[in-house]
């Protein structure tokens, strides 16, 4: 036993360590794995060619969620118009169905996205080791869990054996302490670290968000911040373990029963880092600092605050290259205020910001209002069917009609190009998702990343406003 101060990433990686190698390579165990249309068909092959059967199904669980459109579903797998999707989407059914799979199929009303529907079943659970065929597994962290992304031949590694060959990553440490100003959520905090740290930061790190800013935040809101970690370039983001962690799980359906609960409340109180534990870098920040955040170019780390002018590629050094191509990708100019871009639509969805948090900070900016004319769409796609469930149960869905948003079926939607919700070449969106890559919403497409609450002004607005109360 090792009685020397840990992390708490350190704590995740010994209790699933089942051996280490001398090429540094260890073998981990993994409890959760959660599977989509795009990355496990290919895995589920490589079974069948091998003859094998998954080691475990218990741990396991599936969703269609990136293919799938968020309108007409009412046919279901058939109702799919793109072939390759239906054929990925009725694939994923057909092997579930085969090799015992728990799986929630499209027209399931617990069907959605991987990283809402897992922590919202109480999947993901404080101590274990979670992966998925999807970056943005990191989301898993904030239940004090070790969340990883991983490749479609280490999906039919871990369906094998349940286990997977990782290199430990270093530690690092960020802290944000202190009270938010008006307006500033979980995404602004997460937009504002990558701008500050880049997008390199975090290479070959976990990254541990700690401070009295980020315990006050919701669960949904840590989610928010560790499924942002990836965008800085982490291997994955924690937070520890606390009451909010446990009262978020607390009687979900794969959560410990009433029996065992209080033996689970007594292993996970351990799940946080050692106060002397040494960290390999760290850095503080201070939440008053942070105004809500709009990015501007095509990577997360071209961000600003939204009373900001767009900055002169002239200021950034070795990355001059890099801002001249984003600002003319962007068609936008240096000096130009956030608030002289014409939107063209708005989006609010994703694994980053579906969740019921988002939907109500949407609902209350546009309550009573209408989005302004010059907004071709406004999308609101709840994560899941039982967060559309409860939306609809609180009046979220009307609010956000009678404003003039469409309300969809849940899915990845316009967070990437791989389905029918898509930017039309040099339109610019106003999106609640993690990457505004070139081309990330559809060929050509303009993305601007913002937090739920910014999205609904701006398409109240028609183009981004500083709802912190410091401008129009």
């Amino acid at each position: 036993m090792n009685n020397s101060p840990q992390t708490l990433y350190d704590k995740l990686w010994a209790r699933r360590c089942v051996k280490s190698f001398d090429n540094g390579l260890s073998l981990i165990y993994i409890d959760r794995h959660i599977l989509h249309e795009v990355s496990s068909a290919q895995a589920f092959e490589g079974l069948r060619a091998a003859g094998r059967k998954p080691w475990r199904t218990s741990g396991a669980l599936a969703t269609p969620d990136h293919n799938v459109p968020t309108t007409e579903r009412e046919l279901g797998v058939e109702g799919i118009d793109d072939p390759l999707s239906r054929i990925q989407v009725q694939t994923l059914d057909d092997n579930c169905q085969r090799f015992g799979i728990p799986h929630f199929a499209l027209q399931d009303v617990r069907q959605g996205i991987v990283h809402v529907i897992a922590p919202e079943q109480g999947l993901t659970l404080p101590g274990t080791a979670v992966v998925c065929g999807d970056s943005h597994t990191a989301t898993h962290g904030a239940f004090a869990a070790l969340g990883v992304g991983i490749g479609t031949s280490e999906v039919e590694h871990v369906l094998a054996t349940s286990c997977l060959l990782q290199r430990k990553a270093k530690n690092m440490l960020v802290r944000v302490d202190g009270e938010c100003l008006p307006g500033v959520s979980a995404k602004d905090i997460a937009l504002y670290l990558i701008g500050q740290l880049g997008t390199a930061a975090g290479t070959g790190h976990t990254i541990e968000f700690a401070g009295s800013t980020i315990t006050s935040l919701s669960m949904e809101g840590r989610m928010t911040l560790c499924n942002m970690a990836i965008e800085a370039g982490a291997r994955a983001g924690l937070v520890a373990f606390d009451a909010v962690t446990a009262n978020y799980l607390k009687g979900r359906r794969y959560a410990p029963s009433a029996e065992l609960w209080d033996s689970a409340l007594a292993v996970w109180h351990n799940l946080h880092s050692d106060a002397d534990a040494e960290f390999d870098v760290c850095y503080q920040f201070d939440a008053a600092a942070i105004k809500p955040q709009v990015t501007w170019g095509t990577s997360p780390e071209m961000v600003i605050a939204v009373d900001e002018a767009i900055p002169a590629p002239s200021t950034v050094g070795e990355k001059q290259r890099d801002y001249q191509s984003a600002l003319a990708y962007m068609g936008l100019k240096p000096g130009q205020s956030l608030g002289e871009i014409t939107l063209d639509r708005v989006f609010i969805g994703s694994c980053t910001n579906s969740r019921i948090e988002d939907l109500r900070s949407a609902a209350q900016m546009v309550a009573g209002k209408k989005i302004a004319p010059t907004i071709k769409q406004a999308l609101a796609v709840p994560g899941s069917g039982l967060v559309k469930r409860q939306a609809e149960s609180e009046g979220l869905d009307r609010i956000l009609m009678d404003a003039g948003f469409e309300w969809r079926q849940p899915g990845c939607s316009m967070c990437l190009g791989m389905n029918p919700d898509q930017l039309l070449p040099g339109e610019h969106c106003a999106a609640t998702s993690n990457r505004n890559f070139v081309g990330r919403q559809g060929p050509n497409g303009r993305t601007h990343l913002v937090s739920p609450a910014m999205a609904a002004a701006a398409a109240i607005a028609g183009h981004f406003v500083d709802i912190s109360g410091g401008g129009k």
